[in-house]
């Protein structure tokens, strides 16, 4: 006997749904969670400026009529604090902590062939076994923590974003360097500008920003919940999992500069990650993809006065929407501050971190009295290989790992039976509304835990056979695209020593939800069960 029927690693969003679901279906369901709350992303990620990039109503919970009625969110793109309350209303709505054991780190996964369990090794000391393990671990929730030389020496303050104090950082007045300008160092940079004695900006590779344009939410918030039913459906039949008009304009066929032009400014004006889904050619078609390209950077040296700082500013090495897209609430106009500097760091480098600064190529010293890493995240297969996972022949998921994720449709791995992945690689997961994504996969999992119960079965593993053809299908539809063309976090590339290796599923949720729902209705084809 194991003493849960299903262990749930991690208490973010999917975890708590997946919590949710398992209880009202009389399955014993323990969440492990090492953090000291609930919230998973929005616990950890709490530095200045944090918010969404996906609009609040859409950023939410699809389960429960009443929950979507009730919440008010008050702005388009909701802040840190106000998705964590959200998270925290959810678990005390629903009454879930009783089943959460908080401040308590998942270490290690070992089958028991024999047994048909695993065996959960955690932070505490404890030892928990259950029939099935359910990662719920995010796909944001491993810092890359890069070893600056001379980190140590730093006299001064070191913050991270991706485990910002939780009383807070009074950065008033203060010289302020930012390593990094991804969408959390956007967020930071632009909200501290106007607090800080000085501003030095250190950038590697420039970002496409397209703007938010955020505000009170009242009318929106209104408008949706009078037809959430219907703009859900649409969201989980589109391609991002949020409701965009996407039209399937080529650009290309479009052979008025001014029909392009329209269209690219009605969606600018809109603001929002829906702005790159106007045209079907853009990730596929490098011409089609210059023309937007090159339309976001006129915005930005619209927006940036000096011409030269712009040019610094503006990206030109990689296709846009090959990488995250940033939404952006006011981060180019924060260069026209007389405090804030950019240091460009393909032009000099970081020597060392010194005593009193950062060292850059040439011999430059920029003394700070605080430095923000905003250095990302090992995306997608971080935090599962953070824990020391053994399957049926004792092989580690490192091991098997080690030149790239392999799963079959990002929900279960060969070799470690009754182990599933919540937003796995070689899902749509990071390029898509997560929480449509996050539902969709619990809601899975939840039918084929039932599927086994209800028939007596005991284990459930993916085909090598049908992981192999998803894998193929995953980097076969990558290759299609130009995503492969940036060395972005969806490639590994951020991370030194990862294969590069495109990991999520670029087909889009609707149709990544034909083919899961598919599997369920052919018995669940491609799995073996037992």
């Amino acid at each position: 006997m194991a003493d849960h029927d299903v262990i749930v690693i991690g208490a973010g969003f999917a975890g708590l749904y997946q919590l949710h679901r398992l209880r009202a279906l009389g399955f014993d369901a323990l969440v492990v969670e090492a953090g000291a709350d609930v919230g998973g992303t929005w616990y950890w990620n709490r530095y200045p400026g944090a918010r969404c990039d996906i609009e609040s109503v859409e950023y939410s919970y699809s389960f429960d009529a009443d929950l979507e009625q009730e919440w008010d969110w008050s702005e388009r793109y909701a802040a840190q604090p106000e998705i964590l309350s959200y998270v925290r209303h959810v678990a005390d709505r629903f009454d879930l902590r009783r089943d959460i054991v908080l401040n308590t780190r998942v270490e290690s996964l070992d089958w028991d062939e024999g047994a048909g369990r695993w065996t959960v090794s955690a932070s505490d000391g404890t030892l928990r076994t259950a029939r099935h393990v359910i990662a719920a671990t995010g796909c944001l929730s491993v810092p890359s923590r890069p070893d600056f030389e001379g980190l140590a020496d730093f006299a001064g303050e070191v913050l991270w974003t991706s485990s910002w104090p939780h009383e807070g950082a009074d950065l008033t007045g203060k010289r302020v360097a930012v390593i990094g300008t991804g969408s959390s160092g956007l967020q930071t940079i632009t909200a501290i500008a106007p607090l800080v004695g000085s501003l030095t900006v250190f950038q590697r590779t420039p970002s496409y920003a397209v703007p938010a344009h955020n505000g009170p939410n009242a009318a929106r918030l209104a408008a949706a919940r009078a037809r959430y039913p219907e703009r859900r459906e649409v969201s989980r039949a589109s391609s991002k999992g949020f409701d965009c008009d996407e039209d399937g304009q080529v650009l290309l066929t479009e052979t008025e500069e001014t029909v392009i032009r329209r269209e690219l400014d009605r969606r600018w004006d809109d603001g929002g990650l829906c702005f790159g889904s106007g045209f079907s050619d853009l990730l596929k078609d490098a011409e089609a993809n210059e023309v937007v390209a090159e339309y976001v950077r006129a915005r930005i040296r619209e927006k940036v006065k000096s011409p030269e700082l712009a040019e610094r500013l503006t990206p030109r090495t990689y296709p846009i929407a090959s990488k995250r897209m940033c939404v952006d609430t006011g981060y180019f106009e924060v260069f026209n501050q007389d405090n804030v500097t950019l240091v460009d760091l393909t032009e000099r480098p970081i020597e060392r971190i010194t005593e009193h600064g950062i060292r850059t190529g040439g011999g430059a010293e920029h003394d700070v009295d605080v430095i923000v890493m905003a250095t990302g995240f090992d995306a997608m297969t971080g935090a599962l290989n953070a824990i020391d996972i053994r399957g049926a022949d004792g092989r580690s998921l490192r091991e098997k790992w080690e030149h790239g994720p392999r799963t079959y449709l990002g929900l279960m791995s060969a070799g470690f039976p009754n182990l599933f992945t919540v937003t796995g690689p070689q899902s749509p997961s990071v390029l898509s509304n997560m929480m449509t994504s996050i539902e969709h996969h619990v809601d899975w999992i939840t039918r084929a835990l039932t599927h086994l119960r209800e028939r007596g079965l005991h284990r459930m593993e993916a085909d090598p056979d049908a992981e192999d053809n998803w894998v193929n299908t995953t980097n076969d539809l990558g290759d299609l695209t130009l995503m492969p063309k940036a060395a972005s976090w969806y490639m590994g590339a951020n991370i030194p020593g990862k294969q590069r290796v495109f990991m999520p599923f670029i087909g889009g949720v609707g149709l990544y939800r034909d083919l899961t729902n598919g599997v369920a209705v052919s018995h669940y084809h491609g799995f073996e069960l037992s």
